[in-house]
């Protein structure tokens, strides 16, 4: 599980051990964010309401005038040491569309979300695959 930003940093170290990466996006959000999961729930809502926040992602968080998110370097970076090098989410990011059309783009092997979420993420993945296919 990489679920600290260090994780994803030195994530072609990690790979020199490991047989595949699970993000762990719950945590990597909280962590990157600074939030509290005790406090979190008591403004989110208004921030996302209000344009402050408009992605709870971490992918989205890092992208910066077009630079690649951490996500998308620790896949660089772990599939750069291991070619064969399995990745996925382990969160409920999984369930969010514009995050499986992003997790898709940089090539995520799988997706495991909260039993609610699957049939969302399901839907999600789908659409993904097709825009790809068709250009998009």
């Amino acid at each position: 599980m990489i679920e600290v930003p260090r994780g994803a940093l030195t994530a072609d170290e990690v790979a020199k051990e490991a047989e595949f990466f699970s993000f762990g996006t719950n945590d990597l959000t909280q962590m990157a964010f600074g939030f509290s999961r005790d406090d979190v729930g008591k403004f989110l809502r208004v921030y996302q309401d209000k344009k402050i926040l408009e992605q709870r992602s971490v992918c989205q968080l890092r992208r910066r005038r077009h630079r690649p998110a951490r996500a998308t370097c620790a896949v660089k970076k772990g599939r750069a040491t291991r070619k064969d090098l399995k990745l996925g989410i382990c969160g409920e990011h999984g369930g969010d569309p514009a995050s499986m059309h992003f997790f898709h783009k940089v090539g995520l092997d799988y997706v495991s979300c909260s039993p609610y979420r699957v049939p969302v993420a399901r839907l999600a993945a789908a659409q993904a695959a097709l825009s790809v296919k068709v250009g998009d």
